[in-house]
């Protein structure tokens, strides 16, 4: 799998030797990053202080530098000049709205209250979860698993609208008005309206704005050939550093409570497992139904399935407290997503050429991701 290739290997090289070291071993460097994350935040005193010291919004500036050192490389891919031909395609947005928006919440909603019965924080924690549709590493799923850069750019670009005008909506339906409806009980919460516009700018609209005057700036001052075949690749392990950065901070930050607590973060893990798979699998199969090619297909699936974590751990917090249960739940959720994704990663390249057979759009083949992309 591979996001800084450039040209295609011949037919008969090996799998392997088509990929970069980086990408090569990707799933080792996340595990170890996970514990390294675990050992610093168990073992180093005082380091969930250092890294809580500046924050933007609720969310720890460290993570938010890594948040955007992953994300720019990724939006300055996008070839802006084509993302027309997403906006246009109905199928493609009304699919992925109704995944997003209907299904999505719902489906958590279903499977907190299933699997958490008895733990109404972790519950209400989950619920928040699934309102916050991702914004952020959604880009790299969808770039590992060679789906549209064009349609993710649009499709995030959406659903941070919809986030602006209907989170707060959504969280009173599903936490007071269904549950009151179906005799179950109630949350009262009051979202941050400041804390979602902040969530939106800073984790989309920065790396946004900075990877389209990137792409803009470059190919009018060298051209395409020279900005995806010389200038893209430079910048194209930067994704990755920024991941892994990311994920050894997130783990840090919860590694004293994530080993003082195994269990209650076991019980938080189950239905994040199950939303995350039970999503994904939904959205691709749904997308396919509906007639999208393999590179949409992914893109909406990997959309969807997705959470904005740093927005739910912003409101859990800004709501219930730092040391509240739902604030957990918000924190476990990014520590299951990331290995699940970059596992669904694999079983998306796995199983494009058997559900989108004679697809263009699929890649080559099943074991790398697109080589003969920039």
């Amino acid at each position: 799998m591979s996001v800084t290739t450039t040209a295609p290997a011949p037919a008969n090289q090996p799998v392997l030797k088509e990929m970069s070291f980086l990408d090569r071993w990707l799933p080792a460097w996340i595990g170890l990053a996970m514990i390294a994350g675990l050992a610093l935040g168990r073992f180093v005193p005082g380091l969930n202080t250092a890294l809580e010291a500046v924050k933007i919004g609720e969310v720890s500036l460290p993570i938010a530098i890594g948040l955007l050192v992953m994300m720019y490389p990724v939006l300055a891919k996008v070839r802006y000049d084509e993302t027309h031909r997403v906006a246009g395609d109905k199928r493609l947005m009304i699919t992925s709205l109704v995944l997003n928006w209907i299904v999505g919440p719902a489906l958590m909603f279903t499977l907190a209250w299933a699997l958490l019965p008895d733990l109404p924080e972790y519950r209400t924690g989950l619920i928040i979860v699934g309102l916050a549709r991702c914004i952020a590493m959604v880009f790299i799923w969808n770039d590992l698993a060679c789906g549209d850069r064009e349609a993710a750019a649009v499709l995030v670009a959406i659903n941070s609208v919809f986030q602006v005008i209907a989170f707060g909506a959504l969280g009173w339906f599903y936490l007071q008005v269904l549950p009151s409806w179906l005799g179950l009980p109630t949350t009262s919460a009051d979202f941050s309206v400041w804390a979602i516009v902040l969530s939106v700018l800073v984790f989309l609209g920065i790396p946004l704005l900075a990877g389209f005057l990137t792409r803009t700036l470059g190919e009018r001052a060298k051209g395409r050939d020279w900005y995806e075949n010389r200038f893209l690749p430079k910048i194209g392990p930067w994704a990755l550093y920024g991941l892994l950065f990311t994920i050894v901070l997130l783990f840090a930050l919860q590694g004293e409570a994530i080993t003082t607590n195994p269990w209650d973060v076991a019980r938080i893990a189950l239905p994040l497992l199950a939303y995350f798979v039970l999503m994904f699998g939904i959205s691709l199969i749904a997308s396919k139904a509906v007639g999208l090619n393999y590179a949409k297909s992914t893109t909406v699936a990997f959309t969807a399935a997705g959470n904005n974590f740093e927005l739910a751990i912003a409101v859990a917090i800004g709501t219930f407290g730092v040391t509240s249960g739902q604030a957990l739940a918000g924190v476990v959720g990014p520590l299951i997503e990331v290995p699940v994704l970059v596992g669904l990663v694999y079983v998306s390249l796995w199983a494009g050429p058997k559900l989108f057979p004679n697809d263009p759009t699929v890649p080559a083949r099943a074991q790398t991701a697109a080589a003969a992309r920039p």
